[in-house]
């Protein structure tokens, strides 16, 4: 029974496989192609790079904002059966967080041009 439900499955898997490669129509031309922004014309290359500065920024965000938001409801201190565990782990991890962020400031990580 197990053997006809695995060929079936694998049947249809290669069935959509195929059918999903030689469906689409593939017309590609210069508007198709063109970056779009905002109904006007582009006006310069689309592949410029970023800043490195700006994704320094990013995770740095991501970090200190994200995982402070993320620590502060604590919904694991439910589960937990002491509850100094969680208070001291909440209280760790926000020192260490705010000693991080000091640090990148003091360092000059936080200025977006040198």
């Amino acid at each position: 029974m197990t053997i006809l439900a695995l060929t079936t499955a694998l049947i249809i898997t290669m069935i959509l496989l195929l059918v999903s490669f030689w469906l689409p129509l593939m017309t590609p031309d210069t508007e198709k192609l063109s970056p779009y922004e905002c109904g006007f014309d582009p006006l310069g290359s689309a592949r410029l790079p970023f800043s490195v500065r700006f994704f320094l920024i990013a995770i740095m965000f991501l970090l200190f904002d994200l995982e402070i938001a993320l620590l502060l409801p604590t919904p694991w201190a439910n589960q937990l059966t002491s509850t100094t565990t969680p208070l001291l782990l909440a209280t760790t991890i926000i020192t260490l967080l705010t000693l991080g962020l000091a640090y990148e400031w003091y360092q000059g990580g936080l200025e977006w041009t040198e």
